[in-house]
């Protein structure tokens, strides 16, 4: 009853792809997930009768034809999930102090739609949106190919930063800074600022961040960005019909403790004393807890040292709003709001908080008015270190007097921009770090798990392969985190398990 073919241990996004395809592919699945809730950042969490994501707030590429549609199709997504195309003019509006800048989609339209704030940098946009196309067809499972001859692997060691202020990838310079005069002050925007106004999607760090990061992240927006209605969790869900359709297990309450290794197979415990064998493993969580918990003396202890000592981005505090009826706008886009020149000076602690991101949930019915609102801005593990020992519902008064400081704070900065915001407020709850930690099982909360390091890009690379035979890796840290990110992920981690040609000739013509 206990024995499988595939253990895979987590039930995010990751776990439950690699899921559906090695149960649609005949193999014997048994999914575990710690939480009693399946889905890891597709979960949703209930707050005054209202539902609010984890994690995950908007996808790109889903129009027909583009590529997280192709897979969607493949994962029986299409059709079945609600989503709510955002503002083709503006999906993303990067504010400052003194000035709103639109981020369109489609490529002309991303062109157009920012000339009138750079009526003489049409070349310099052109040159961005021609470099994302090109870095974006370098990666063969961006476009549906098999990887050959490996021409992506020049973007890995590049930086994000040098290319937003450079183009050094198409020889181009952007040496035009905007002059902004409002009332009696006067700002500067460079329009690489506004290029890479939206990095709090991938925690865009100037001296780290690899430049394939931003533009695949970049380029899947640009060609369309979407809002799930009604929340993501329907994903997860039909995720989970669809594996135990096809025969799989997903056991939810069931925390791992114990990874032993015998004889290349896997006996997995719980942390209830329930044991379960395999031939095959599959992590979808941080590979550092992987190995946390597998028998040390199975372990080289040259890659076990290189995955502990690995950096992870940060993580965020977060507001969930309730807000009154009928009291504030129902907004198509994304606000990312900085108060500094340049956005790269997001994440440092110093300043608190400097920039947020701020959306409304999509939500069946009327679109006129919004039910909630999520206010997301970095925060370092740092900052709630002091607590980091103790669980939810029991960190002490001390902590409730941090949250409600750090709510404040960030609510009068967003007040700049969105006035009277409080009084249209019927319920508020806020997450640190810490919760993050918690509900995701990530490492100190982290957004999107390791940070991968332009400087060193073999160090930061995780493989779905290990050198332990038969256990593979799948989610955020082995490719890329988001959806489409962790999508292609879970292909590569099954394609290294059931042979990738046939896996990518199956997506094709599903």
């Amino acid at each position: 009853m206990n024995d499988f073919d595939v253990i895979i241990i987590g039930s995010g996004l990751g776990g439950l792809l690699c899921g559906y395809i090695l149960s649609k592919e005949g193999k014997n699945v048994c999914i575990l997930e710690k939480n009693h809730q399946p889905g890891g950042c597709l979960q949703s969490f209930r707050r005054n009768g209202v539902d609010f994501d984890t994690g995950v707030h908007y996808i790109g590429a889903l129009d027909e034809g583009q590529i997280l549609n192709r897979y969607f199709r493949y994962f029986g997504l299409i059709g079945k999930i609600k989503f709510r195309k955002l503002d083709q003019n503006g999906f993303d509006i990067i504010a400052f102090d003194d000035e709103e800048y639109p981020m369109a989609m489609g490529f002309d339209n991303f062109i157009e739609n920012l000339l009138p704030f750079f009526p003489s940098e049409k070349p310099a946009l052109q040159n961005f949106v021609d470099a994302l196309q090109k870095i974006s067809k370098a990666f063969p499972l961006y476009n549906l190919e098999v990887p050959k001859d490996h021409k992506e692997d020049i973007y890995y060691n590049q930086s994000a930063y040098d290319f937003f202020n450079s183009f050094s990838i198409t020889g181009s310079a952007l040496p035009i800074r905007r002059m902004t005069n409002r009332k009696s002050s006067t700002s500067r925007h460079l329009l690489t600022d506004v290029l890479a106004g939206n990095n709090f999607l991938y925690a865009g760090n100037p001296g780290i961040t690899p430049l394939y990061i931003a533009a695949l992240i970049n380029h899947s927006f640009i060609s369309s960005a979407w809002r799930p209605v009604d929340g993501s969790a329907q994903i997860s869900d039909r995720l989970t019909d669809q594996i135990r359709l096809a025969g799989g297990k997903l056991l939810t309450g069931r925390e791992v403790s114990r990874i032993g290794i015998r004889n290349n197979s896997f006996n997995v415990t719980t942390k209830a004393g329930e044991q379960i064998t395999a031939d095959c493993l599959v992590s979808a969580i941080h590979p550092a807890q992987t190995l946390a918990m597998t028998d040390p003396s199975t372990l080289r202890k040259v890659f076990s040292d290189r995955i502990m000592k690995l950096k992870n981005t940060p993580s965020c505090f977060a507001l969930f709003i309730v807000l009154k009826e009928n009291s504030f706008p129902q907004l198509n886009y994304n606000y990312y709001f900085h108060s500094e020149n340049s956005v790269w000076t997001a994440f440092p602690e110093s300043a608190w908080p400097g920039s947020y991101m701020l959306y409304t949930p999509s939500c069946s019915g009327n679109n006129k008015y919004a039910k909630s609102m999520v206010i997301m801005t970095v925060m370092n593990f740092n900052e709630v270190r002091n607590w980091k020992r103790t669980s939810s519902g029991h960190r002490g008064m001390d902590y409730l007097d941090f949250k409600d400081q750090k709510t404040e704070i960030l609510l009068t900065l967003v007040e700049k921009k969105f006035p009277g915001l409080r009084s249209k407020i019927n319920f508020l709850d806020s997450s640190t770090p810490l919760t993050w930690r918690d509900h995701t099982g990530t490492p100190e909360g982290s957004m999107y798990g390791i940070q991968k390091d332009f400087n060193d890009p073999l160090k930061t690379t995780i493989l779905p392969r290990t050198k332990i035979p038969n256990l593979y890796f799948t989610g955020q840290n082995i490719n890329l985190h988001g959806v489409l990110g962790v999508t292609i992920g879970s292909v590569l981690t099954c394609g290294e398990m059931i042979g990738l040609d046939s896996l990518i000739k199956k997506i094709r013509n599903a």
